[in-house]
């Protein structure tokens, strides 16, 4: 091999990238996060680009990350931008060609979701917060097809509703972490939240009723988040009745509960690690609802 005088390779033998076998570059191209994927090998040629595409390398589609590296936009919420979500997630499900197990995404619809239905049978970890356009119809089909699921995040997305919940609990027995959390309408957080303001009034009522189908079919659940749930002691009797096994607890601005109320019911769980309570004594500042007639 030649060596020219600044120790380096002599121009002419550089190596030639785009020949390497498709083997070397999965090889290569697994040890990237699927961002610096996109970023990356995608943009170089239309070879790397293929091999970017490959089943294995497109099991988990997780845009999470990415939304939290950017502060909260209110143009997220816009139909031009939910399109874009969606496009990527169906181009996503092509690519893994029915082995996608794991999404964390925002701003989905029920389109996008309908199509992971219909061809992500093993999919096991489901994270779609702040989807207002993800609705029971494609909840449905999912938990319908879907039975592997062991992870559901649908905190802030208000378009589904208690009987989504029945059926997922119903259908996935697996179901070990749920993340149900609303957006809060008191506290030192409300002045930060970046969401239509008649979306944020439209969060679920129904807490009890959401409560009672939790306990009753969804006994494995270990981790459960209901921050700012409307439940009661009824609600979270249920609960802890039900999901005897859990060792996390989020009931943060669950103003409709007690501190005695918590301590009650919690000391049935004797799994129980963590669990994260409303301050009950700081003042808070109040998201006014409108009143009827105003």
């Amino acid at each position: 091999m030649e060596v020219n005088h600044g120790g380096g390779m002599e121009p002419g033998l550089d190596p030639n990238w785009a020949e390497m076998t498709r083997e070397c570059l999965l090889d290569i191209f697994s040890r990237l996060s699927q961002e610096e994927r996109w970023t990356g090998p995608m943009l170089v040629c239309k070879t790397w680009m293929n091999t970017c595409h490959e089943p294995s390398l497109n099991t988990i589609f997780d845009l999470e990350t990415r939304f939290q590296s950017f502060p909260e936009c209110i143009n997220w919420w816009t139909p031009e931008f939910e399109d874009k979500v969606d496009s990527f997630l169906r181009s996503v499900v092509d690519w893994s060609e029915g082995c996608l197990t794991e999404i964390r995404v925002r701003h989905c619809t029920d389109s996008s979701l309908s199509y992971v239905a219909e061809r992500c049978p093993k999919l096991e970890v489901l994270c779609i917060k702040s989807c207002p356009q993800v609705t029971d119809a494609s909840m449905t089909k999912i938990a319908t097809n879907c039975p592997k699921l062991r992870e559901l995040d649908v905190s802030y997305s208000y378009g589904i509703s208690h009987e989504s919940l029945s059926m997922l609990g119903r259908q996935c027995p697996n179901l070990e972490i749920l993340k149900r959390n609303l957006f809060p309408r008191q506290g030192p957080n409300v002045s930060t939240i970046v969401a239509p303001v008649d979306y944020i009034l439209a969060f679920p009522r129904y807490g009890n009723i959401e409560a009672l189908i939790i306990g009753r079919h969804m006994p494995r659940l270990k981790h459960l988040e209901l921050q700012y749930c409307t439940m009661t002691l009824r609600g979270l009797t249920s609960v802890c009745k039900g999901c005897s096994n859990l060792e996390y607890l989020d009931l943060c601005g669950c103003i409709s509960l007690t501190n005695s109320d918590i301590t009650r019911c919690i000391s049935s769980l004797k799994s129980l690690m963590a669990i994260k309570k409303a301050d009950f004594n700081r003042p808070v500042d109040i998201l006014r609802l409108p009143r009827n007639g105003n």
